[in-house]
């Protein structure tokens, strides 16, 4: 648990249009077919490993109140044995939103950083890595879930959000030997491209194959003619934020989830 007030107002406040315009193109990128429209929320229930595509996205204020569409959704996600997080973001609505979630005691769990890129000044990292392999999404899905540890059905709905997606994506892996070590993708929604998927196996971490992944998506975007590249991270993993930062990264706004239980949240 932590405190939202902790988050810099720049990055917790933050509206400006590119802000918005990144955070509607992510939420089209790896849609779960499992989310429903109620009041101007999307209720989204995928089983899978995201929390965003199994959480409430507040994106319109509606006309119900809000403490009844809360117990709504409490009983939505009751009735699918899920937990009930809420997705927070400087776009949520109602504009109150967190501090009643709060003052319903929902715990403040996971702060993620977006962060932009202006893909026409980026550096050009050179990649250490050479064995990168485009892949289909299936394949691509394979090894996420094999990277992260999740078991069959996990992984499925990763496969199943990635799969249906509206927006066009391409999707790599790093190999050492015949051994796949890293994966990661690009989705491509005109000036911008989003990276998401990226997880590198804990044996083969600071060794510049994550940077390599990136260097080769940055590649194709740049060649796609997108102009600004974006992605998630959480804010605690200074490892791959710094990273990140090497290409000139930097944080643009931030979001957190809100759960009825800081265990729940984490899950």
């Amino acid at each position: 648990m932590f405190d939202v007030m902790s988050i810099p107002p720049a990055l917790r406040e933050n509206r400006e249009p590119l802000a918005a315009r990144i955070e509607s193109a992510a939420l089209s990128v790896a849609q779960p077919q499992q989310q429903i429209f109620y009041d101007g929320w999307i209720l989204r229930y995928s089983p899978g490993k995201a929390r965003r595509a199994r959480s409430v996205n507040a994106i319109g204020s509606g006309v119900l109140p809000t403490a009844g569409k809360i117990a709504h959704c409490a009983e939505f996600y009751r009735q699918r044995r899920l937990p009930l997080i809420f997705r927070l973001t400087p776009f949520a609505q109602p504009p109150r939103l967190d501090s009643a979630l709060a003052d319903a005691g929902f715990a403040a769990v996971g702060e993620t950083r977006v962060m932009k890129l202006d893909i026409t000044r980026a550096e050009r990292a050179v990649p250490k890595v050479t064995s990168i392999q485009l892949l289909d999404v299936a394949r691509f899905a394979q090894l996420f879930g094999a990277l992260h540890g999740l078991d069959a059905a996990k992984t499925g709905a990763e496969r199943d959000r990635y799969a249906q997606s509206a927006i066009g994506s391409s999707y790599v892996g790093a190999f050492d030997g015949e051994d796949a070590v890293a994966c990661g993708s690009v989705a491509i929604d005109g000036a911008l491209a989003g990276i998401f998927g990226m997880v590198t196996a804990q044996s083969h971490r600071d060794r510049g194959v994550a940077t390599s992944i990136v260097a080769e998506l940055l590649r194709q975007a740049r060649d796609a003619g997108a102009t600004t590249a974006y992605l998630q991270v959480e804010a605690s993993n200074a490892p791959a934020r710094r990273a990140y930062s090497k290409f000139g990264f930097e944080d643009c706004y931030a979001y957190w989830y809100r759960a009825q239980s800081e265990a729940e949240g984490i899950l």
